[in-house]
């Protein structure tokens, strides 16, 4: 064997030094991405049954002891499950506990309301955060909502319905979408009052915190009480990066107080 076979066999290309490092990076990246999507989904779940299951005795020893009261807004406690969300046009098995708080540990068990904002059936903004991918990923197809359709959120004491604004149309389309779903009072505050600006689904940066004011949008220090009641959902924006938000406004359309063995009928929509 020649001195130059030798040496050529011995030798490292960067060519090869770049392969490796590239098989390296795609290995980690698989990984990561199944862990994202698969192992924290489990303990996201197992969270969200704890969180579930809480309620559910929360809200049956509130029932047992007769004190269940409507119009009671009592602020519930970080990481504390206090009502519940349903999105029909998901499916029967999209139902999520939302929690207080929107820290990591409160996310990963599911919805979590920001605590400044408003409590579901207030006059202004309720508004909630949520996983795209992975952790349960309960907000992984907000992108495939449309105008008017439901979301419905059941407290202890009711059930709320909110619909889903307008997203593109402006002017006279605006007008008629909104009609498809809200009252003759809330269409004209939607086309030409202080929602007018409210879109239905819109993509923002991270650090637009006006979307969560009482009027979304608007630098509104209180909740007036002549306010709609909104609910705002936030999640992130694309999958898998944390680069903008994708933003979810609708407006509360009916509330109506829970009776035991039934469910509202909007629940079956599709």
């Amino acid at each position: 064997m020649s001195h130059q076979e030798a040496t050529g066999r011995g030798r490292i290309s960067v060519t090869q030094v770049l392969g490796e490092l590239l098989l390296t990076v795609g290995v980690v990246i698989l990984l990561f991405a199944f862990y994202e999507s698969y192992w924290t989904n489990i303990a996201a779940g197992r969270l969200q049954d704890e969180k579930a299951s809480a309620l559910e005795d929360s809200w049956g020893e509130s029932t047992n002891s007769g004190r269940v009261n409507p119009r009671q807004r009592l602020t519930p406690e970080l990481g504390e499950a206090f009502a519940r969300m349903y999105i029909p046009s998901f499916g029967s098995d999209f139902r999520f506990a939302i929690v207080e708080g929107t820290d990591d540990s409160d996310l990963v068990a599911g919805p979590g309301r920001y605590v400044e904002s408003q409590l579901p059936g207030q006059a202004g903004n309720f508004a909630v955060a949520g996983h795209r991918v992975g952790k349960g990923a309960p907000f992984n197809d907000l992108g495939n909502l449309q105008v008017c359709d439901a979301i419905v959120v059941e407290t202890q004491a009711e059930w709320i319905t909110y619909r889903v604004l307008p997203i593109d149309a402006e002017g006279d389309a605006r007008r008629a979408e909104a009609a498809g779903c809200l009252t003759p009072e809330q269409v004209e505050r939607v086309s030409t009052g202080e929602y007018a600006g409210v879109r239905g689904r819109h993509i923002t940066l991270p650090g637009d915190i006006q979307v969560i004011n009482p009027v979304p949008g608007q630098p509104t220090v209180g909740a007036d009480p002549g306010l709609e009641g909104i609910i705002t959902l936030t999640t992130c924006h694309p999958q898998f990066s944390n680069a903008e938000r994708m933003i979810v406004h609708a407006m509360e359309v009916e509330s109506t107080p829970k009776i035991a063995g039934t469910r509202p009928a909007v629940l079956e929509e599709s």
